[in-house]
């Protein structure tokens, strides 16, 4: 038994010894910035999540550094100075180590604070901290096992070629190896799960929703869309919109019912189909003949978020038309990553069909038309209605809410703004085509609108709107004072470690409270139409009860 315990304690002390102290310094720095806060609070699972990967991309830096000065054969500290510089920098590191963690805790809280959420009493360090090394030893353990096997390879072929040239070769194949493999069999395997579970979840019909039976409702046994092939985020946005007594009951006059088409993914058809199947099934039941049609491109998962499409139709007194395609049911964040041009795709399809159609109708007959998109869905919107396509004959104007990272013509505006304005509220021009606005409601200027209004919904804590691969290496602009009122203060930009901070907070972006982050409330849907459609007879105070009725609970 004694012999199997010094076995044990002499393979831990050479397994100890086995790792670079550089790479464990930089292991901590990084794991100490982890707990730092970012744009959105943490669980601890996600937070030792999180810093295991802080911890093993640390240590692969510190180890990277090592191998290139040895590469490059530069000279080596003395062992006397390398004594002494590990002891103060172990010195340094501990304490920056120590002092992260116990701030950790107050770190979260004010994020959570300015979210108007509980504080929490700790942030359970001890946990995540077990998370994050077993994590951190799980990944340490591939990447080893890779240099290892680059390191065989490269003894290998250096018996024929120099050694610098051998290890660098024996490095891109491993890698190559690697990364194909990553994809070929990791990540293509989770990607099949996901999408499996959600087109399961996606064939699902949530209680209280039921067949509509009237011949011009969309999904109705008249329909020329089956109420099979809508889709379970499609039948909610079909079924639990406000009905034409609801909405009269509130305005106090005569409403019409608002006309919803949607086109789900089930019906097997390709993007070009569905759109016009779309705007047959407008025409079929009047959406055409209604002051406002709007086509909307759903979120990732095809949903179309009731605090956004519903104040609409109580603002124009159910006098509207909505019309979407379901382009997939992937959540967003994952729809970005692994194919964005789904959904500019199918919204410009669906375009073109309505607006070719729309454009033969007499000027003074047709509804006016606007577009909307949430997520993803803003980033197919924005790119589906080209100005110079429409030129001579404009719609009207857009609606769009938490524009995702990719959005290349949103970013083109964001970068001329005018100067002096932050990112996070921008101010576009003369301001008489764009606008800007976030949870305090900025449209409300002397500024003179133009024929076509578009408003662009973002939060500054919203990481889909935010994340970009440059937080690797650049401090982003959002960061600079004045900053957002629902960005911590005590936020700071790190290399590599503010990426992966952004990085995690996207999965968890509608995981807060209405009105932060990517979770954005009706009332500001409400200032937005308002701004872009501009109906009639609203005073401020009927604005104000409605914005109530749309309060959440």
């Amino acid at each position: 038994m004694n012999g199997i315990r010094t076995q044990l304690r002499s393979w831990s002390r050479r397994y100890w010894n086995s790792f670079s102290f550089v790479g464990l310094v930089f292991a901590t720095l990084f794991f100490a910035g982890s707990v730092t806060p970012s744009l959105l609070p943490r669980p601890y699972v996600v937070q030792g999540i999180l810093s295991g990967f802080s911890l093993a991309i640390g240590y692969g830096v510190g180890v990277f550094f090592v191998w290139l000065w040895q590469f490059l054969e530069l000279r080596q500290p003395t062992n006397k100075l390398n004594t002494w510089s590990k002891r103060v920098t172990t010195v340094i590191v501990s304490i920056v180590f120590v002092l992260f963690i116990r701030q950790s805790t107050a770190w979260q809280n004010s994020i959570r604070e300015l979210m108007e959420m509980p504080p929490v009493e700790t942030a359970d360090p001890y946990r995540f901290f077990v998370i994050a090394l077993v994590v951190a030893v799980l990944l340490v353990a591939v990447a080893r096992s890779l240099i290892l096997a680059g390191q065989v390879l490269s003894r290998r072929l250096g018996r024929y070629i120099p050694r610098r040239i051998s290890i660098a070769l024996s490095t891109l194949v491993v890698l190559t190896i690697a990364i194909l493999v990553s994809n070929g069999l990791i990540a293509k395997g989770l990607l099949r799960s996901a999408d499996q579970f959600f087109s399961k979840l996606d064939e699902v019909t949530d209680d209280g929703i039921e067949q509509p039976s009237d011949s011009l409702i969309c999904g109705s046994p008249d329909s020329l869309v089956s109420w099979d092939i809508i889709g379970r985020r499609g039948k909610e946005f079909i079924v639990a919109g406000p009905t034409q007594e609801s909405i009269s009951e509130f305005t106090g006059k005569d409403a019409k019912r608002p006309v919803r088409v949607y086109v789900g993914m089930s019906t097997g058809l390709e993007d070009a189909d569905k759109a016009k199947m779309a705007l047959a099934e407008l025409k079929r039941v009047g959406g055409f003949d209604r002051q406002v049609l709007i086509i909307a491109t759903p979120t990732g998962t095809g949903w179309l978020d009731e605090g956004a499409v519903d104040p609409i139709e109580y603002l124009h007194n159910g006098d509207t038309a909505i019309v979407a395609t379901q382009y997939s049911y992937l959540p967003s964040w994952m729809t970005i990553l692994v194919e964005p041009m789904r959904a500019r795709r199918s919204a410009t399809l669906l375009f073109n069909e309505i607006y070719d159609y729309w454009t033969t109708l007499p000027a003074e007959e047709r509804p006016e038309l606007y577009l909307f998109g949430l997520s993803l869905g803003s980033f197919g919107s924005e790119g589906s209605a080209e100005l110079i396509s429409t030129f001579e004959d404009p719609i009207q104007g857009a609606v769009r809410s938490g524009p995702p990272f990719p959005s290349g013509e949103w970013a083109s505006i964001v970068a001329a703004r005018q100067e002096g304005t932050p990112i996070w509220m921008p101010k576009y021009r003369d301001s008489s085509m764009i606008r800007f606005t976030a949870q305090q409601n900025h449209l409300e200027t002397d500024d003179r609108w133009g024929p076509i209004r578009d408003v662009y919904i973002q939060y500054a804590s919203d990481p889909m709107v935010w994340f970009s691969p440059r937080l690797a290496w650049q401090r982003p602009e959002w960061l600079d004072h004045p900053r957002g009122p629902d960005v911590s203060p005590d936020l700071r930009w790190y290399p590599i470690v503010t990426f992966l901070q952004v990085g995690f907070d996207l999965p968890m972006a509608t995981s807060v409270p209405i009105g932060y982050g990517h979770n954005y409330s009706p009332s500001n849907y409400i200032d937005a139409w308002f701004a872009v459609t501009q109906p009639d007879d609203w005073t401020d105070q009927e604005l104000m009860r409605l914005k109530k009725h749309f309060m959440p609970e």
